[in-house]
């Protein structure tokens, strides 16, 4: 029977994992997984975060509950795989997102920084996806993998940014959600990226006051930054049988910044 759009994106029964969040883009997809149905499972690594991010979901409605856990360690990212599969019997969509940035310049970057951040933002992405994979997706033949890459891992940002760690964490994330996209259809797992442009939030803060939040908007087409709800229409999509169709694939949601920049 063919099934109606509200149907399609319909997530009642679904069970989610999101990490990084307790706050900004996190919290915001957890939002949207539970809004359209779904249970949810946070993470990051403070708990007091955690709790409050999972108060603010209980008041709109939402079953939701919390685990903190670093996801660039990998004892802790398969304590929280284990324990989540523990606590709701499986998981069919995963919100891979907790990320960190530095800034310096290429030339003085500390290898200790890199490693940082190439351990939370791409590393943790490939174990925790490894472990949800094999405990959960492939036995039940199906899921959906969510990974939040950038446009900053599509092209250069200006010199003044100096996150090279970061775009090169990015970069990797398109290209792991296309090669695992491809090799995971085959157990029905869809995986997709979402590639933000800037949005507020507490890591951007420092960008944004340096760049300026008006320059930063007048670049967009749309001329205006990321907001509140802006990720939680794509979010559903990816994670719901609306998407069930789309694997592999990066969709930037940055008001037109790529499509100036060339991204």
């Amino acid at each position: 029977m063919t099934r109606t759009v509200q149907q399609l994106f319909d997530l009642t029964g679904k069970t989610a994992l999101v990490t990084g969040g307790s706050r900004g883009l996190g919290l915001q997809m957890a939002h949207a997984l539970g809004e359209a149905g779904a249970k949810v499972m946070l993470s990051s690594r403070k708990a007091d975060d955690l709790e409050q991010a999972v108060a603010e979901l209980q008041a709109a409605g939402i079953d939701a509950r919390w685990i903190a856990a670093d996801c660039a360690q990998e004892a802790d990212i398969r304590r929280l795989a284990d324990e989540t599969l523990e606590r709701m019997g499986r998981v069919d969509i995963l919100v891979n997102n907790a990320g960190a940035a530095w800034g310096a310049p290429a030339e003085d970057h500390p290898v200790a920084a890199w490693d940082k951040v190439m351990n939370l933002n791409i590393r943790g992405y490939f174990i925790l996806s490894q472990h949800i994979a094999k405990a959960s997706m492939i036995p039940q033949q199906s899921g959906r993998i969510i990974n939040l890459a950038s446009i900053a891992g599509l092209g250069g940002n200006p010199p003044e940014m100096q996150t090279i760690a970061y775009n090169t964490s990015k970069g990797a994330v398109v290209n792991f959600t296309r090669a695992l996209g491809a090799e995971w259809g085959k157990y029905n797992i869809n995986v997709n990226a979402i590639c933000p442009g800037f949005f507020p939030s507490r890591m951007t803060a420092g960008t944004l006051q340096a760049l300026g939040e008006e320059k930063l908007a007048a670049h967009a087409p749309l001329r205006r930054l990321g907001g509140d709800e802006d990720l939680k229409g794509l979010t559903v999509l990816f994670a719901s049988d609306a998407g069930r169709h789309i694997t592999g694939q990066w969709m930037a949601v940055d008001g037109g910044v790529s499509v100036v920049t060339g991204g």
